[in-house]
């Protein structure tokens, strides 16, 4: 096993979340316990699972050392700071090739990947505004589901049950009267104080107030910390499908498709 640095990974995604490309030096490369390769890298452009959201897929590769095949970029994680790519060196049998560190690499995150998950992300948002917006903003948002294979926003608090098919219809109609009038993105990281203003007044308790936090809003409706990435206007979302409105236990789940 190679040495492990402890260096926090810069996210490149955090100031331009429309960038695939961009090179980075490596830290440390070595195998975990069930024998996959992990390189770890001084700043990143790939988005780690978490956060409601999946990870990007790729590739890494050695633009200085043209003996050290492709990195082919199967799955990301971030713990502690740290980013972890995991996959697998292109056309190599058993055995890692030789690395050294701080050597340049350049990074192509999957695009079609990328974007389908940050069109996926941002209507989670945009259902956070359409609730507002339709007489539902006395429930308290809770987590996000934002995968491809069942994406949803949950809210703590519910509805009458006579209401729920009402308020689908509702949501969608005004989901998609917004995506079509277009809002641009905006994302900036900000003093604690600057980022609640922004956020109605107040921020989650998880969010030390000595940070800077980074705040996502739709046009010029109140933003929220995301650390996710998301297309730069609504209108890229195309069309947004409330599938169906779950009540259990005093939260509501609203189950949303979008356009593919």
């Amino acid at each position: 096993m190679a040495n492990e640095s402890s260096a926090h990974t810069k996210l490149d995604y955090y100031q331009d979340m429309s960038k695939l490309q961009s090179t980075s030096s490596l830290l440390s490369h070595f195998q975990d316990d069930e024998g996959r390769f992990v390189l770890t890298l001084e700043s990143t452009i790939f988005h780690p699972q978490g956060g409601g959201q999946p990870f990007d897929t790729g590739f890494i590769e050695f633009p200085t050392a043209s003996s050290i095949p492709k990195f082919i970029v199967n799955d990301v994680r971030s713990k502690d700071g740290r980013v972890f790519h995991y996959g697998t060196f292109e056309n190599l049998e058993s055995f890692p090739p030789k690395l050294e560190n701080t050597i340049d690499v350049l990074l192509t995150v999957d695009e079609s990947r990328r974007k389908l998950n940050s069109r996926l992300h941002l209507a989670g948002h945009l259902i956070d505004v359409c609730m507002e917006n339709i007489g539902l903003g006395h429930l308290e948002p809770g987590k996000g589901h934002h995968y491809p294979d069942g994406p949803f926003v949950e809210y703590k608090g519910s509805i009458p049950q006579n209401e729920i098919q009402l308020k689908q219809k509702d949501l969608e109609l005004e989901a998609n009267k917004l995506i079509s009038e277009g809002r641009r993105v905006i994302v900036s990281i900000l003093p604690y104080e600057e980022a609640a203003a922004l956020c109605g007044g107040c921020l989650p308790n998880y969010i030390p107030k000595e940070s800077t936090p980074r705040i996502v809003r739709i046009g010029d409706y109140p933003g929220c910390p995301c650390g996710g990435t998301h297309v730069s206007d609504i209108s890229e979302i195309m069309f947004l499908k409330v599938s169906q409105i779950r009540i259990k236990k005093g939260l509501t789940k609203v189950f949303y498709n979008i356009t593919p």
